[in-house]
């Protein structure tokens, strides 16, 4: 018979909590430097939600951008891990507020 001690650990607190990057340093890069516009449903119940990808930006510019979207739209949303959410399948007015703004953009599924 095996001693206690000699088993396999399964699970084990003594880890600690687990370091990730810091909320002000998540950004979602894009390699080409342009901005996609993705519409996604799936997990929303099938209400459409517009996700901005690709913007090369700190995170407190990433929710002013995200709320003067929001605002300009007429709806709800969210930043999320560098990702802007806006809920509404409006792509092309998000395409043209964004190229006001300066950005390259293409939209991208969907």
């Amino acid at each position: 018979m095996q001693d206690w001690k000699d088993a396999l650990l399964v699970y084990s607190t003594d880890g600690g909590r687990i370091k990730s990057e810091p909320k002000d340093e998540l950004r979602s890069i894009s390699s080409d430097g342009i901005v996609r516009i993705h519409r996604e449903t799936k997990g929303r119940k099938g209400k459409g939600v517009s996700l901005i990808k690709g913007l090369d930006l700190p995170a407190s510019d990433l929710k002013k951008l995200g709320s003067d979207l929001k605002k300009k739209c007429g709806c709800g949303g969210a930043v999320k891990e560098g990702i802007i959410e806006v809920q509404t399948d409006d792509r092309d007015k998000l395409r043209m507020l964004l190229t006001e703004k300066g950005f390259k953009v293409k939209l991208a599924g969907g």
